[in-house]
């Protein structure tokens, strides 16, 4: 991290299907090795999946999906005196929204169906539904701060 100033936020660009400035965050987040037309492959046929699969379109699934998946606060670990604490923090909404494709991405690569498109498409199914892995690990996160709120004032 600089100390000299803050780095400039670049603007990303909107995706060429669905002209959405999230759905190119994702893909972004979802590629590997530099390999952006694989990624954009994947997440395209996991997106048409999931329009014949649910009554609903593709696109509103996935950003439902985002949506259900942010964070409202987190633990950081901070110490004090000779313990470390985990101090509940808000969230910044850009966090929110990286941690959310995040999670989404990194459960959906731990299913167990055949292709990654399948996975991505049954976790964006389950995430907007409020189930899946993703919504596990954000109510894990919101159980954490819970737990630890009595040390809310010892944020920095």
């Amino acid at each position: 991290m600089s100390r000299r100033r803050r780095a400039v936020k670049r603007q990303v660009l909107a995706d060429p299907k669905y002209h959405n400035p999230l759905a190119t965050r994702f893909i972004n987040c979802l590629m590997k090795q530099g390999k952006k037309s694989t990624a954009e492959q994947i997440f395209y046929s996991a997106i048409d999946m999931v329009t014949g699969r649910s009554d609903q379109q593709g696109l509103d699934v996935f950003l439902k999906a985002v949506e259900n998946c942010k964070p409202m606060v987190i633990t950081k670990s901070r110490r004090v005196g000779s313990q470390t604490l985990q101090v509940p923090l808000e969230v910044r909404p850009e966090e929110r929204t990286t941690r959310s494709i995040k999670w989404l991405i990194r459960y959906a690569r731990e299913r167990s169906e055949r292709t990654m498109a399948e996975r991505l498409a049954n976790e964006l199914i389950a995430a907007a539904n409020g189930e899946g892995g993703a919504i596990r690990a954000r109510d894990d996160v919101h159980r954490m701060a819970e737990a630890n709120k009595a040390f809310a004032h010892y944020r920095f």
